[in-house]
Order: structure tokens, then C-alpha cells, then sequence
């Protein structure tokens, strides 16, 4: 399966982030915990990498659909629900994950979680006029 193109600003973080065992150094992500995820289209059946910001719920990792504020859910989404095998690379090291977008009360609790690890993110429900999916990365 072939993989999408990077752009430049994409490649530099990436690079940035293997070379310092996962950290950003540079750039508005500096200091960001980020993970690569790597999800196979829903329609296209292609490699698709995310970078996404996480929080932790015991060893598992949490993300938050919010496509950087969009009104839609972010495409990763729809490729996680087609197909919950994802490979996720943190420090440097990749690994598989299966995904779960989860819901109620549970979904509520990884948002406050989140949110408290990560308080950037409280905006984004009034940004995007929609319930953010939570999604957990169990390894």
C-alpha cells in the first residue's frame, strides 16, 4: 500500500520528533505530546498518517478527533471505525494499536481528562459546533 505524500512543514516535525525520541522541539507543537498513527483508508484501503496529540489513561493513549478545530470529523476517524488495526510510532518506535472510539459516560470522562491534561483543547467543542470523538489507542 502506497503512502499519501508529505508536505515540507509535515516532514520537518516528523524528523524533529525522530530525532528527539518523540519530542517536538521546535515550532507552535514544541513541547506537544505527539504520536504518528498510521490507519488504513476506510474507502481507499491506502496507509494514512496522522499526527495527533495524545493524553494517557493508564497504558493506553487518548486523542481527540478535532481535526485542528474543523466543523467535520477529521478522515482518521471514518478509518479507525472501517478498521480499528492501526500502527502507532511514539519515541521512535512503532507499534501496533487497535482503536476505539468510545461513548458515554466513558467518552465524557477521557474528554475531561483530556482536556485537563491538555487545556488547549476545552475551545474546541465551541469551535467546531459538534461532540468531539474521543478515541482510545490500546497497544
Amino acid at each position: 500500500m502506497a503512502e499519501a505524500t508529505v508536505d515540507p512543514w509535515e516532514a520537518a516535525l516528523i524528523a524533529d520528533m525522530r530525532a528527539h525520541d518523540g519530542a517536538v522541539t521546535n515550532g507552535p507543537l514544541a513541547g506537544h505530546p505527539l504520536l504518528l498513527m498510521t490507519s488504513i483508508g476506510a474507502r481507499s484501503g491506502a496507509r494514512r498518517r496522522a499526527i495527533l496529540t495524545f493524553s494517557r489513561d493508564g497504558t493506553d493513549y487518548v486523542v481527540a478527533g478535532t481535526a485542528g478545530g474543523s466543523p467535520t470529523d477529521p478522515a482518521w476517524v471514518r478509518n479507525v471505525q472501517a478498521n480499528p488495526h492501526v500502527m502507532l510510532e511514539r519515541g521512535g518506535e512503532p507499534f501496533p494499536a487497535n482503536a476505539s472510539i468510545v461513548g458515554g459516560a466513558e467518552r465524557d470522562r477521557l474528554w475531561e481528562a483530556h482536556v485537563g491534561a491538555l487545556p488547549w483543547f476545552a475551545d474546541y467543542p465551541a469551535q467546531t459546533g459538534r461532540r468531539i470523538p474521543m478515541i482510545r489507542l490500546t497497544p
